[in-house]
């Protein structure tokens, strides 16, 4: 790697770190090697974290002349790598203080976290370091590159690109939502209940299904004989089952995938197309539309 620390002083944003680490680095592979990463801007040591209810951790100091990065063990693989990101990340952004001790301790929650209240300086930082990671792990002109090559958006997708860039299925499908050109929505759900929601709020409509509730009834989530592993067909649905409908104007489509996972886990994918962008296809169903694509990218 010929990137180093020195180059990315100009700025202290995650989006301007992460640009100039392109820039130096454009023919970064993936998975993006991060440890390496860390150790080429001058982080010492990546070593084991074993303070109790914690994922990762940082010793440094105000001035960041060193820094060591703390990792939970027996952690999978892509979240020791989000892990590293967003310790790398406190490294980085100058304005991020640690605790006392020169310390940063982060938890799950902390690793999870996407918005901070107005005056939380602390959640702030966290706020910071998670997009860094992502930005670092996923970046954006590597994903625009893989939907120009696959623009129908799919479950299948999503998990092959999560294995490609070595994060979890979750990240990339947060990702997914944000970068791609089709105005999508992921949900985790949980035991059968709604968790966490995914998607560009300036692209996709409100989501109404509350968190901890049942997955609405008409869900594909209810069909039966779903496999765990196996993504669903993508299917039409009724949209107010997700979103919330306009009576006084022509419904949009809402089409839906669903894959099972271990341990009480789903993930569902939404796909909004709103009837202003319907053009000669209009009287094909969205799943239609979805089998031409496929059937186009087998033969090409």
């Amino acid at each position: 790697m010929d990137v180093v620390r020195m180059d990315l002083a100009d700025t202290g944003s995650p989006e301007g770190l992460v640009s100039l680490i392109l820039k130096h680095e454009p023919s970064l592979p993936l998975p993006v090697p991060i440890e390496e990463l860390a150790l080429q801007l001058e982080v010492e040591e990546i070593a084991e974290l074993k303070t109790d209810g914690f994922e990762g951790g940082l010793i440094t100091d105000t001035n960041r002349s060193r820094g060591i990065i703390l990792v939970k063990k027996g952690v999978s693989e892509p979240r020791r790598r989000f892990t590293i990101g967003h310790e790398l990340g406190h490294f980085l952004i100058a304005n991020h203080v640690p605790d006392k001790d020169g310390h940063f301790l982060c938890s799950k929650a902390d690793l999870r976290t996407l918005s901070a209240k107005e005056g939380d300086r602390r959640g702030k930082m966290e706020v910071e370091a998670n997009r860094f990671s992502s930005l670092i792990l996923m970046p954006p002109p590597r994903l625009r590159d893989a939907f120009k090559r696959h623009p129908s958006p799919s479950l299948e997708h999503v998990f092959e690109l999560a294995e490609r860039f070595g994060v979890s299925k979750e990240a990339m499908a947060r990702a997914y939502a944000a970068y791609h050109p089709e105005a999508l929505a992921f949900v985790v759900v949980k035991d059968g209940k709604v968790g966490r929601v995914y998607h560009d709020g300036k692209r996709f409509p409100f989501v109404v299904a509350n968190r901890g509730k049942p997955v609405p009834q008409g869900s594909l989530f209810y069909k039966k004989g779903l496999q765990i592993g196996i993504p669903s067909q993508i299917d039409s649905r009724l949209p107010d089952i997700w979103i919330d409908v306009s009576r006084d104007k022509r419904a949009s489509t809402i089409s839906e995938q669903v894959c099972l996972q271990q341990n009480g886990f789903a993930l569902i994918m939404l796909w909004h197309e709103s009837t202003e962008d319907e053009d000669e296809n209009e009287d094909m169903t969205t799943r239609d539309r979805w089998r031409a694509q496929q059937e186009r990218y087998r033969r090409d």
